[in-house]
């Protein structure tokens, strides 16, 4: 079957999972394609990576399309997402107002799962949070750090640790089981992160990826949207 090719930042994959039967009902075609950390997929888009569109940070395709790798015309915004914390369904949620809330949150913590702290938005933001809290060398033996947000969410179901904690984009959150939405960053250390589509230059089905985009985008699927984790 014929099939478009997507290459997206993880906090995509549990939204256009919920669009792939409407995505084929209207087109015929189904949806393959890789979910990671946004500087990996950006950079395997460059390497020469087929791919009919791409889901990443809104600088991110900006970039893309000043590189003359997606259409400028095509971009349009699916949504923010916030980096938020995670617990397992098990474990009690955790509250953080302040700053200081979330230094003892996650000093207290025995494992902290994270995704690249490289290559992801949300890694990238942990990072320089724990700078910021001044303790990021006090953790750093405790950090369980992982190529996507995805992946490190599965590892924080699955972990033997005592009093282990999350941090990534709200999306990969909730579209993990196993793990609960445990709150937002407080005032000074969160992070809210526009994700825009775009079709790229050398797509094989540039219709059919402009019909997705249209559906992540539409009115029609604002709950969708919501639902998934992201905001207007």
């Amino acid at each position: 079957m014929t099939t478009v090719n997507i290459l997206s930042g993880g906090a995509a994959q549990g939204l256009v999972r919920g669009l792939t039967d409407a995505f084929k009902a209207q087109t015929g075609l189904s949806i393959d394609g890789e979910f990671g950390a946004v500087g990996f997929m950006a950079d395997k888009l460059r390497a020469g990576t087929q791919a009919d569109l791409v889901i990443l940070t809104q600088a991110l395709l900006a970039k893309l399309a000043e590189e003359k790798l997606v259409t400028a015309s095509s971009i349009a915004d699916v949504g923010r997402v916030e980096t938020a914390l995670a617990v397992r369904s098990r474990d009690p949620r955790v509250t953080v107002r302040t700053e200081a809330d979330l230094r003892e949150v996650l000093r207290s913590a025995d494992a902290i799962y994270v995704p690249d702290t490289k290559a992801s938005t949300a890694g990238q933001h942990v990072a320089k949070v724990l700078d910021q809290l001044g303790i990021a060398y006090e953790v750093a033996s405790r950090l369980k750090i992982f190529p996507n947000g995805t992946t490190a969410m599965r590892e924080l179901a699955a972990s033997t640790a005592q009093r282990p904690i999350g941090c990534t984009q709200a999306t990969e959150i909730i579209a993990t089981d196993g793990i609960a939405l445990s709150g937002s960053l407080p005032p000074g250390c969160e992070l809210v992160t526009m994700y825009t589509a775009g079709v790229t230059a050398r797509a094989a089905h540039p219709r059919e990826a402009a019909a997705l985009i249209a559906l992540l985008t539409s009115a029609d699927r604002k709950e969708l949207r919501q639902r998934a984790g992201f905001t207007g």
